[in-house]
């Protein structure tokens, strides 16, 4: 067995310990094994708000050191990167305190439950920047090889211009009128509903294949259940019934339409009550030369379609995206053996280890969160205007 030297780890503390702790947990561990990085992640430290349940599952996943306070991660001189897996009220500060603390930064999505906090946040992260301390917050649908396909294709000029961007985040986790009352439905705690759980996905991913930021937006949200029961044990996605009840203080739905800084007309859709879709986040983009469409449900297929072929040839045709040749697939199982939902972690935590490795600002950035936080703020202006027109800067949160 390989022996890694300490001066060769890169000590990650965990900050949360439910559902997207477990996933980065398992990123962190699988990332070094599959793939060549100059340096080897290591969760070395878990913080979780409950003490026996943080005690719990740093026995789980053998993390040497657990607390209750995330303030003792910044203190500990292993731990080289803080990754935040918390709810959203919780994102700007732990996140400036440890870039403050000398510490990288990964911090999950959206970035923060305010444009103001992300705005603080972008600031930080510069000045961080400039001492060698990276930050990346993850949108890690980027790192689905059929998306990161999807990307080349139009780089390279196979869809021609765009003119459409359609895209969709589908579930029905929630349709249920008894289902509790979690922290995702409380705007204090989440910021905001579907539409920054899933609309920040589907906004950062049309970004990142077509490389169009909108400028303007118009929108409406809904809440279709205004009341549910209170949890006796709450959870990100999972809870049980109490007693009473308390009402919903975000949105479960949010449509949307936009404008691209590169002439496209753009429609997106982020919904909790999509009876039967259970992540059914999708992307169709269409341009002069040819269309590219993609859905989570099927995370392997890419559908391409080739306008510039003779009629009688065309139409969609299915690229299985699990080649040596295919972004991040080359890594893992033979051609056909296909990848899912938690192989984007992994590979986000690669891009993220390689960018502090070689001292660069990791895609994507805190300023990326910072764009999608736009768009956020636009639409929920919008909707709160019946719709209106809000037009955006697309250079506001440039580097």
């Amino acid at each position: 067995m390989t022996q890694v030297s300490e001066s060769d780890v890169l000590g990650v503390g965990l900050v949360g310990t439910s559902f997207m702790g477990r996933v980065h947990t398992q990123a962190w561990t699988l990332a070094p094994r599959a793939f060549d990085l100059a340096l080897t992640p290591r969760v070395v430290a878990v913080a979780g708000q409950n003490p026996e349940r943080t005690a719990a599952f740093a026995a789980r996943h053998d993390i040497a050191r657990a607390s209750s306070d995330w303030r003792d991660l910044l203190d500990d001189p292993h731990v080289d990167v803080i990754d935040i897996c918390v709810p959203g009220d919780l994102h700007a500060g732990i996140a400036e305190a440890a870039l403050a603390a000398g510490k990288h930064v990964l911090c999950e999505k959206p970035l923060s439950n305010s444009l103001a906090e992300a705005e603080s946040m972008v600031a930080a992260a510069r000045s961080a920047r400039e001492h060698g301390i990276q930050s990346m917050v993850g949108y890690s649908y980027r790192f689905v090889p059929a998306l990161a396909h999807a990307r080349e294709l139009v780089r390279t000029g196979r869809l021609g211009k765009i003119r459409h961007v359609r895209a969709q985040y589908l579930q029905d986790w929630i349709v249920a009128e008894d289902f509790p009352l979690v922290w995702r439905l409380d705007r204090e705690r989440a910021g905001s509903g579907a539409l920054g759980d899933l609309g920040a996905h589907i906004v950062d991913a049309a970004t990142f294949v077509t490389g169009h930021r909108l400028i303007g937006v118009s929108a409406l949200t809904e809440t279709f259940v205004t009341e549910r029961p209170l949890p006796a044990e709450s959870g990100a996605l999972a809870a049980t019934a109490g007693t009473g009840r308390g009402p919903v203080t975000v949105d479960d739905a949010a449509v949307f339409i936009g404008r691209t800084d590169g002439g496209a007309l753009a429609t997106f859709e982020a919904t909790r009550f999509a009876s039967g879709r259970k992540n059914a986040m999708r992307l169709e983009v269409n341009g002069s030369l040819g269309s590219i469409s993609f859905d989570f449900e099927n995370p392997n297929e890419l559908w391409f379609h080739d306008h510039t072929v003779d009629e009688s040839e065309a139409g969609f045709r299915r690229i299985h995206v699990t080649e040596p040749s295919h972004p991040f697939a080359g890594a893992w199982w033979p051609a056909g053996h296909g990848l899912g939902y938690d192989h984007a972690f992994v590979h986000e935590v690669v891009e993220f280890t390689r960018a502090i490795a070689d001292r660069r600002t990791p895609d994507p950035s805190f300023e990326d969160g910072l764009a999608v936080q736009r768009v956020l703020d636009a639409v929920e202006r919008s909707a709160a205007g019946q719709a209106r027109w809000v037009p955006l800067d697309p250079r506001e949160s440039d580097l």
